[in-house]
């Protein structure tokens, strides 16, 4: 019995040498970035009336109706 007391002490100690603590905590501060936004560019989203159809879909359009 000696002799499996002594592989449990060493899986044990094994054991605690590769997970016997955990890891460096990790602050808020360096998980989050922090980006300034965009400009809005308001030609890039203003209303094309003429243009608007091409954006949307129409099953009478696609089946050539």
């Amino acid at each position: 019995m000696e002799h499996g007391s002594n592989t449990d002490t060493t899986a044990v100690a094994a054991r605690r040498a590769r997970f016997g603590r955990l890891p460096e905590r990790i602050r808020y501060e360096d998980m989050v970035e922090e980006r300034a936004a965009s400009v809005n560019d308001s030609a890039r989203h203003a209303h094309d009336s003429e243009g608007s159809w091409k954006f949307f879909s129409c099953v009478a359009v696609d089946l050539g109706l």
